[in-house]
């Protein structure tokens, strides 16, 4: 034990006594990172160098009385009462979540696109049920304390409900309910004067509300007056029974059999545009001349394989049955001898010739299935067809036939190279329930 006396403190205060253990942990406590413990251990390891209070406040580099008063407190409670006390604080009701409430909270709370002010309340809440005090949960989700302690004791209070924005009332609305309906009547039952259609100009001055208020409405019902689309019903007389064929194909392909959706891509051109392209650049899309000048065209025949997305392709001048037999030829080809093969293919005239029926009736592993008039959407090589002309022919500049070919010889090739299948997901019954509903709203549609 060492004892040090009180040379040099003018009060009279009692001298302080540090153990070795003590004083080594001074030392540690006045060297490390926390500062206020170590102005602390600075200050009574100067006092109990016999230093006085004033003296050892000039060393710790604080004022008098705090030296006096950490001396006093190191010769009441030795080192423990150096650390800081924790405080009270407001008392706060305990917080235990139900598993339904846990889990509802921690989906909230997962959420990083929308509704991110729900989100903050339910990580609140559960680091709050995780035993956290409030100034821990605000330092570490980054916010304030009272906002930590305001949606603890919503929920406390309401549960879950607590955490939901109620809903603002705002101002009473100025359009009735029977304005709405009749502007939505009026846009699907009729048609403005000396015009086809509605725009939201003719319909405001119609119904007497603003440009902006039809816009809103007809946003609100899904309505777009100045778009349309096309379509053409099918009448072939057979289009139940080949919808049933050519989707159960599809959905249910035989066993040990392969399923080509079949079709030609005739008449494409190769096409040089007059002059140029102008390249895209921040703010300005690229463009092209509209006129083009024709180099010849050329047929593109391809088989897709409804299962693995794979093609085989075929490039011909013409589009005879002479060119339509040949590629069936290069489809028993390249198709393993112990698979038989159902072509998916519409109605063209060629598919059907007395020479391709001679040479289906040599080849009875062939099966073919044929789409119904005006109905190319069943077959899915024209989805592919479309794929074609987005990426490689809508604005590609050709100056000869030969290179038009070269490129789509390497689409098809690189397409292969990653095949993907398209998925169907739409049974006969869901068609044919699609199409009787279209057609209630037909006039004249005579199917």
């Amino acid at each position: 034990m060492l004892h040090l006396g009180v040379a040099g403190n003018s009060r009279g205060a009692a001298p302080l006594e540090l153990t070795e253990t003590e004083r080594d942990q001074l030392e540690r406590w006045r060297l490390g990172s926390d500062r206020r413990l170590a102005e602390r251990s600075a200050i009574v390891l100067a006092c109990a160098d016999g230093l006085s209070a004033a003296r050892a406040a000039a060393r710790a580099g604080c004022s008098e009385p705090t030296a006096a008063k950490w001396r006093r407190r190191f010769a009441e409670g030795r080192l423990g009462a150096l650390a800081d006390r924790p405080r009270q604080g407001r008392p706060k009701a305990g917080l235990s979540l139900s598993d339904a409430e846990r889990a509802q909270l921690e989906r909230w709370g997962r959420r990083r696109k929308s509704s991110q002010a729900l989100a903050l309340r339910s990580r609140i809440v559960l680091r709050c049920a995780d035993g956290l005090a409030n100034g821990q949960v605000a330092a570490e989700l980054g916010c304030s304390m009272p906002t930590v302690g305001k949606w603890r004791a919503r929920f406390l209070a309401e549960r879950l409900d607590g955490l939901v924005d109620e809903d603002r009332p705002g101002r009473p609305s100025t359009i009735t309910a029977a304005q709405v309906e009749d502007v939505i009547v009026a846009t699907l039952e009729e048609t403005p004067k000396n015009a086809t259609h509605w725009s939201r100009k003719k319909m405001a001055k119609r119904s007497g509300l603003s440009e902006s208020t039809i816009g809103r409405i007809w946003k609100a019902f899904g309505l777009k007056p100045h778009r349309e689309d096309g379509f053409k019903m099918s009448n072939d007389p057979l289009f139940v029974d080949k919808v049933y064929d050519v989707v159960g194909l599809y959905l249910n392909p035989p066993e040990a059999a392969v399923v080509y959706s079949v079709d030609e891509k005739s008449q494409v051109q190769a096409l040089a545009r007059s002059q140029p392209a102008f390249p895209m650049m921040p703010g300005m899309p690229e463009k092209r001349t509209h006129d083009y000048v024709r180099h010849g065209v050329t047929t593109l025949f391809a088989a897709f394989n409804t299962q693995t997305g794979e093609v085989i392709s075929s490039i011909h001048r013409k589009h005879r049955a002479t060119e339509f037999k040949k590629f069936l030829a290069k489809i028993d080809a390249e198709v393993p001898a112990e698979l038989d093969v159902h072509i998916v293919c519409d109605n063209y005239s060629t598919h059907k010739t007395p020479a391709i029926q001679t040479w289906l009736a040599g080849h009875p592993r062939f099966h073919m299935h044929f789409t119904p008039t005006y109905s190319s959407w069943l077959n899915q090589v024209e989805r592919w067809f479309g794929l074609l002309t987005q990426d490689l022919l809508q604005r590609s500049d050709h100056r000869s036939v030969q290179a038009l070919e070269k490129d789509l010889r390497a689409w098809a090739a690189a397409w292969n190279q990653d095949p993907k299948p398209f998925i169907w997901t739409k049974s006969a019954e869901q068609i044919l329930e699609s199409l009787a509903r279209l057609l209630q709203r037909i006039k004249g549609g005579g199917h």
